[in-house]
């Protein structure tokens, strides 16, 4: 089994990128299982000056990201570029820096929705390159789902079917990408 954590970059409640990871986890194939972070809001910011006594909130999500085999992130785009709270949270995984931080080798999946005609691909690329310098293992692949009001129902549930098989192959081949890793 492969235990992927997904986690919304959108502290909405119907946040369309929440809804991308809700139909991940419903269309997970089998040997899959995606388990969704539900409380990114409550991560304390990012504070240097904190990182020999990390609060509470970080040390429960860093052992949240240790366990998980994979981790599938789904970002909105907030002035170009990724939102704060998941900025936090690409810095804490980051420290300290090299083997021992909880990104470091992981294998991750990075995808977004927006109401916008670019489905968030500046904020992606953002993540995908910090995520980078974190030391994880970002897979090349893309899902940027434009326009969102349109291929969302008002509970933000995916409509479109496109984008669902798009979403389906993005999360097998983080699955295979952390096999392939758990075989060599």
């Amino acid at each position: 089994m492969t235990r992927i954590l997904a986690i919304s970059g959108s502290l909405r409640r119907r946040s369309y990128n929440r809804g991308l990871l809700r139909a991940a986890a419903e269309h997970a194939p089998e040997g899959v299982e995606i388990e969704i972070l539900e409380d990114l809001e409550s991560l304390a910011p990012y504070n240097e000056d904190r990182e020999d006594e990390r609060p509470a909130t970080v040390e429960a999500l860093m052992a949240r990201i240790e366990d998980a085999d994979a981790l599938l992130i789904a970002t909105p785009e907030f002035n170009t570029t990724m939102p704060g709270q998941l900025k936090h949270l690409i810095d804490w995984g980051s420290r300290p820096y090299g083997p021992d931080a909880a990104l470091y080798g992981k294998p991750v999946a990075v995808i977004g929705a927006s109401m916008t005609d670019y489905g968030a691909m500046w904020a992606q690329d953002h993540v995908r390159k910090a995520l980078g310098i974190a030391g994880a293992r970002v897979i090349d692949a893309e899902l940027s789902v434009a326009r969102a009001h349109e291929r969302f129902d008002e509970q933000s549930n995916l409509l479109d079917e496109d984008a669902l098989e798009q979403l389906e192959h993005v999360v097998r081949g983080l699955a295979e990408h952390h096999r392939a890793l758990v075989e060599a």
